[in-house]
């Protein structure tokens, strides 16, 4: 373009990328600034629109903008927490010598020897604030390499999915699988005594397990299937669980949470190659909706990954 974005409708183009489609710069996220070139140029999220300005079959981002417009009145905020593995050029995880090595005795490290790539996750945290991104922190993990999740949010309707998008592509420039944690509230489940609201969202997750496990990753649920094994922290794939404070279930309950009696509640389902457009359509129609009950899974096929 031939001028300065100063307001994110400015950025309302088409071009054209293929024989059939089109990038349309989105407006709403436009505009933030570009952490790698600087001065006054800008990283831009874009949406694929056919020729006809049909929105293309892997554009979730639209369905997903219009089922945010019709529950906006429930104030729903998202943070998702995303992790990752870091790997070098052979393929390998990133610092672990050639012929492998077993898995550490504890869950979190540091040091030298213990904690691997620890400058490209602090780089990253710092492009995503100059960015504009809404990071709002990081932490290693588990597994050597598994160095680092970070978290983005709270933030409401789109925004969470679209700032998980750039989060993601700045990391992807800046050198991915375990999971994708999502936090999800309302203002009612905020409030004083939301924790009935929380338990509620809890009870309609429990009748769609199959039903999101097909969105949690983008191969309808094959991803999941090898990660949710109930082993190493994870839920059962087959079977919907519920708790407060636990790590190995569906969906939980904080324990700051259950002690405050409100907050918000953590699907812990979605892998780390999820679309996060997908997941937080999924959650506000199960959650906010109104939804018959007869299409619960004791009704549908659970999902079976080809």
């Amino acid at each position: 373009i031939d001028f300065t974005m100063s307001i994110p409708s400015e950025t309302l183009h088409l071009h054209k990328t293929s024989r059939s489609h089109y990038l349309t710069l989105n407006h709403e996220p436009a505009g933030i600034g570009d952490s790698f070139t600087l001065d006054c140029n800008k990283l831009v999220l874009c949406e694929v629109s056919s020729v006809h300005s049909l929105y293309a079959d892997s554009n979730k981002r639209s369905l997903c903008a219009k089922v945010m417009e019709k529950v906006k009145h429930f104030e729903p905020w998202f943070g998702m927490e995303q992790e990752y593995v870091l790997c070098g050029l052979d393929g390998k995880p990133f610092g672990w010598p050639s012929q492998g090595c077993r898995f550490p005795d504890v869950s979190c490290a540091v040091g030298l020897n213990e904690v691997h790539g620890r400058d490209i996750c602090i780089c990253h945290y710092k492009a995503c604030l100059y960015t504009g991104v809404k990071i709002n922190g990081t932490n290693a993990e588990a597994l050597s390499s598994q160095e680092r999740e970070f978290q983005v949010g709270p933030c409401e309707g789109t925004e969470m999915s679209d700032d998980l998008w750039m989060a993601r592509y700045i990391l992807h420039r800046s050198s991915w699988t375990s999971g994708c944690h999502i936090n999800f509230s309302t203002k009612d489940m905020r409030a004083e005594g939301g924790l009935q609201y929380i338990e509620e969202a809890v009870r309609r997750l429990s009748l769609r397990h199959s039903e999101h496990l097909l969105v949690y990753d983008p191969h309808g649920g094959a991803d999941n299937m090898r990660r949710l094994t109930s082993g190493m922290c994870t839920s059962s794939f087959h079977e919907f669980s519920a708790g407060t404070g636990s790590r190995s279930v569906s969906v939980r309950i904080p324990g700051h949470v259950s002690y405050k009696n409100c907050g918000y509640l953590e699907d812990r389902r979605p892998a780390s190659n999820c679309d996060p457009y997908s997941v937080i359509e999924a959650l506000v129609e199960t959650c906010l909706l109104e939804t018959s009950e007869e299409h619960h899974d004791n009704d549908k096929k659970t999902a079976h990954p080809q």
